[in-house]
């Protein structure tokens, strides 16, 4: 047990990081001690995506809840550099504060910017003087492998379309899909697990391209379609219930006719 811990009504941001630190003490939580970067790396993904469904259930209280996780692993994370001598939270503050002093530089120096599309070209070009990159290639490697593969994909082509290195419209997009699509058919007739491999990711590339074109956010607009999918099955089971339709026996067919109804009534 901690000694002479001062309970509070309302605590800082210097009082949560030195509980963090605390939990880490030989007298402190066996479990936080025993953390690593890598033992807790999930748990910093699935905190992520806890503060998503709180935005999108418009939940103002989840919201700060799921956030403080988010600021606990952080915290976590640097209290664990902290304890090497590498770097501290306050380290982590500081580095992020001259960041955003420097990527503003319309805010807080010379450069003036009239709209919102303005301020994304300053700051990407003060990001690529920053991190010394000279080529596209560069800034589509220090694009993470670990984000979602049609997030990654999308960000690929949006460095590759700054260098004009796309189509002039969505027409071209759409038929590169179709061109795709041709090749995963003759993939699949020739048998070969590869080529299918192969040409499956290039279909996938090729609709996040259209995606694009569209405006439309590639990874959110194929979770929309999960929801899509998972409302309209669940009706396909009340309908198959209701008319005592055991759907592991029932034909494709009569499978079919039923999601087309849950189809119409979804609509």
């Amino acid at each position: 047990m901690i000694q002479n811990f001062e309970f509070k009504t309302k605590y800082s941001v210097e009082d949560l990081v030195k509980i963090i630190r605390l939990l880490r003490t030989p007298e402190g939580c066996p479990w936080d001690r025993e953390q690593t970067h890598q033992s807790i790396k999930k748990n910093f993904i699935e905190e992520t995506y806890e503060v998503i469904e709180a935005i999108n259930k418009d939940n103002p209280a989840m919201l700060r809840e799921e956030l403080g996780d988010v600021l606990m692993q952080i915290l976590l994370h640097s209290q664990m550099e902290s304890e090497k001598g590498t770097f501290s939270f306050d380290d982590v503050v500081n580095e992020l504060a001259q960041k955003l002093v420097i990527r503003h530089p319309h805010v807080f120096g010379d450069e003036h910017c009239d709209n919102a599309d303005e301020v994304l070209v300053t700051w990407d070009r003060v990001k690529t003087e920053t991190k010394h990159q000279t080529t596209i290639t560069e800034a589509m490697e220090s694009i993470p492998k670990e984000l979602p593969a049609l997030m990654r994909a999308q960000k690929i082509q949006k460095k590759a379309a700054k260098v004009g290195f796309d189509w002039d419209d969505i027409s071209g997009a759409l038929e590169k899909v179709h061109s795709e699509c041709a090749e995963l058919e003759e993939a699949i007739q020739s048998g070969d697990q590869d080529d299918c491999f192969e040409e499956l990711g290039d279909l996938l590339f090729s609709c996040v391209n259209v995606s694009r074109f569209l405006h439309c956010d590639s990874e959110e607009s194929l979770s929309a379609a999960s929801d899509k999918f998972m409302a309209r099955f669940s009706l396909v089971e009340k309908l198959a219930a209701q008319r005592g339709i055991n759907m592991k026996e029932a034909s494709l067919e009569s499978l079919d006719a039923l999601w087309d109804e849950a189809k119409e009534i979804s609509k």
